[in-house]
């Protein structure tokens, strides 16, 4: 059974979710503050975590940022905080995905069972494969830098092995979507936020990209 821990200060809505989750299949621990739910990621890690972003004391933004230091869980953001700049702190804090109050809780099943499936998924058909400076060792799950292994994210990855088995190719957003979340359709910022956050890791000069390059209209490609 798979395991979620749900961060969320409101207690009906902790309670209702809790209830919906469970009648979903999953293992719920549910936690009113950030400092609870990191305590418990610590003692008995979860498969996924679901953050509120307005909790007492530490913030969401804070709690997904300590998160990712410590593990690479993937995280989604659960909040009623819908503008463009909430959204896209929530994943560059570190979040995989977000999902705004209301919650259709199909809908957030359909992502969970999402992130499931990539956490299982077999490691792309490709070797070492070498972008200049780059190095992506899928098998190994890693990406070296210079030959210095940087930390990625399990879902920045995935993305990066995606645009790596396509050399040049230009892939759109909803190809990304569709291959590395799992997802149909979708935000298309979540493609936007984690190449942005990639180039800072695997990019001399970030805001002038050598290997991850935006192609105009199209989406983008991995070139050497």
């Amino acid at each position: 059974m798979s395991s979620v821990l749900l961060i969320e200060d409101d207690d009906r809505i902790r309670l209702s979710l809790t209830m919906a989750l469970e009648d979903e299949g999953y293992a719920v621990h549910a936690v009113a503050t950030a400092e609870e739910g990191l305590t418990s990621q610590r003692s008995d890690p979860a498969d996924t975590v679901l953050v509120d972003l307005m909790l007492p004391g530490m913030d969401g933004f804070e709690c997904i940022r300590q998160l990712r230091r410590e593990d690479d869980v993937p995280i989604v953001v659960v909040s009623a905080r819908d503008d463009t700049h909430d959204i896209v702190a929530g994943l560059e804090a570190g979040a995989d995905d977000y999902i705004v109050k209301p919650i259709a809780v199909k809908e957030l099943a359909a992502r969970l069972r999402a992130l499931r499936r990539r956490a299982r998924a077999a490691a792309p058909a490709i070797s070492v494969v070498t972008f200049g400076d780059l190095e992506i060792l899928p098998e190994a799950g890693e990406v070296r830098l210079n030959q210095t292994a940087i930390a990625v994210t399990r879902t920045e990855f995935r993305l990066l092995c995606e645009l790596a088995e396509h050399p040049g190719q230009v892939l759109s957003r909803q190809q990304l979507l569709q291959r590395v979340w799992g997802y149909e359709t979708g935000d298309e910022r979540l493609v936007d936020v984690h190449v942005g956050r990639l180039r800072h890791k695997i990019e001399k000069s970030p805001g002038s990209p050598r290997h991850l390059v935006t192609v105009r209209g199209l989406g983008y490609k991995l070139q050497r």
